[in-house]
């Protein structure tokens, strides 16, 4: 086990811009301030993951090689900006399949830590949706709900609160900072 401690992102709507069952690669655009907020993160020295339920593999509505092209051009433009993810990890199955790694369930972030070695607890899930908050919480983490994609209308449904709520990755970034006792990124 690591000392690194790591930031569990989901895709859509919290570092890109929410398309729903997104499979073209040249749709995927970075939402404002998402590379700024990033590039904060890592320099607070956190590991960037990705975790993202991608049902539309399960549903057919688009292939694995589809997705993958999605990854790179994401990819691509992280590295545009200077970013780069430690891992990406996501889930093909529908809600009615009830596996493990469906967020809110753990798995994504059971395997993540699993492969990169890092304690969960010690970990920050970000996300646009209710079942970020749920999975932060499943593992022990700060859960930070972003305002971004559905994350306005998310953030007035009923459920269990998150540690924090905030308007975008920038100001989680600044939030993380101080939890980690760091100065202002």
């Amino acid at each position: 086990m690591n000392d690194r401690r790591y930031v569990l992102l989901d895709r859509d709507g919290t570092i890109i811009e929410e398309c729903e069952y997104l499979c073209d690669p040249a749709r995927v655009a970075l939402l404002p301030g998402a590379a700024r907020g990033l590039r904060a993160l890592t320099r607070l020295g956190l590991g960037l993951v990705l975790v993202s339920n991608q049902s539309g593999l399960g549903r057919g509505y688009f292939s694995e090689e589809d997705l993958w092209a999605v990854h790179v051009r994401l990819r691509q433009l992280l590295t545009a900006e200077g970013i780069r993810l430690d891992g990406s990890y996501y889930c093909p199955h529908v809600p009615e399949e009830g596996c493990g790694c469906r967020k809110p369930a753990p798995g994504l972030i059971e395997q993540a830590a699993a492969e990169l070695g890092f304690d969960a607890r010690r970990c920050f899930v970000i996300g646009d949706k209710r079942c970020d908050v749920e999975l932060g919480l499943a593992v022990g983490a700060q859960s930070i709900l972003v305002r971004t994609g559905h994350g306005r209308r998310e953030e007035m449904v009923p459920g269990p609160a998150p540690h924090h709520v905030v308007d975008d990755l920038e100001q989680a970034a600044r939030i993380i900072a101080v939890l980690l006792d760091e100065p202002q990124v």
